[in-house]
């Protein structure tokens, strides 16, 4: 097995420290370091909700359904096939009523996963593709993806309500000696939020570049994943999802961004660039060779 050449679980480590940093730094900088641990318990509180309904609130927000092996024959003969390989349960398996064409896998491990495709990526993938494209989902399930970005969802929120409440209690907050600096306050209010967000999404770029090489491997096949993600980058450029808030907040689980991105930094992106993952997989095939 190659090991992996881009240090994506150091980066991965790095960016949770950076996050859970900022938000400790502003609970700090609320009560001169009184509600630390406040703060933490709060983001383990919403980290442990998240990732315990994550499976129902993605299904939920792409209207899916379970599908039976009848229905879906290829799709549970290739999911099969590679859990086994893994030593693996067999996932739920759904199918999301929608051409867009994109995929996702969900749920707070290995027995409680559940892997789903649209119609449009079923129409659009040979079977090939298709089985690159489910070891990709399957290694998100297996690498505890869906719990680091639970986590990384979570406190991104709590840092964004703490900011709020730092605004209002560097504005009313204690008496003259006890108020913090309100324009340190104000500055981390705004700020915080907005690096969070950015740290967020730098995770959620990191996981997928650790799921396609891991997805590789588990199939023994790099350049069938980087076929089906260069149609996908058509396919979803011509059928992009409606960028609804229960959508938006599931997007990250998905195999390609869902929406339009041509107006979009790589900076504000779930994804890295397509360009960028197929390179890495034609890496990994040629050093194979």
């Amino acid at each position: 097995m190659i090991g992996h050449r881009h240090f994506n679980g150091l980066k991965t480590a790095a960016l949770f420290g950076g996050i859970w940093a900022l938000m400790l730094l502003l609970g700090g900088l609320i009560g001169g370091g009184r509600f630390i641990w406040l703060f933490a318990l709060i983001g383990l509180g919403t980290t442990a909700y998240g990732y315990w309904k994550s499976d129902k609130l993605a299904i939920r927000a792409m209207r899916a359904r379970p599908v039976s092996e009848a229905e879906q024959p290829a799709m549970y003969r290739i999911v099969r096939d590679l859990s086994t390989a893994a030593r693996q349960p067999m996932p739920r398996l759904y199918v999301s009523p929608t051409q867009a064409p994109n995929a996702f896998a969900t749920g707070r491990n290995p027995r409680n996963a559940a892997v789903c495709c649209t119609e449009g990526i079923l129409e659009l993938l040979d079977e090939r593709e298709l089985r690159g494209v489910l070891g990709h989902e399957l290694m998100h399930v297996y690498n505890r993806d869906i719990l680091t970005s639970s986590v990384a969802a979570a406190i991104a929120g709590v840092i964004t309500s703490v900011a709020q409440l730092a605004m209002f209690f560097g504005a009313f907050g204690g008496d003259d000696e006890d108020r913090p600096n309100p324009i340190a306050l104000i500055a981390m209010s705004l700020l915080a939020p907005f690096a969070a967000m950015i740290i967020q999404l730098a995770i959620s770029r990191t996981r997928e570049f650790d799921a396609d090489e891991d997805g590789a491997r588990l199939t023994g096949d790099p350049m069938a994943l980087a076929s089906a993600l260069r149609k996908l980058e058509l396919g979803t450029r011509q059928l992009p999802l409606p960028p609804e808030r229960e959508l938006v907040n599931a997007s990250h689980m998905m195999i390609a961004n869902p929406f339009r991105t041509d107006n979009i930094s790589r900076l504000f992106s779930t994804h890295p660039p397509m360009n960028e993952r197929i390179a890495r997989l034609e890496g990994m095939a040629g050093y194979r060779r």
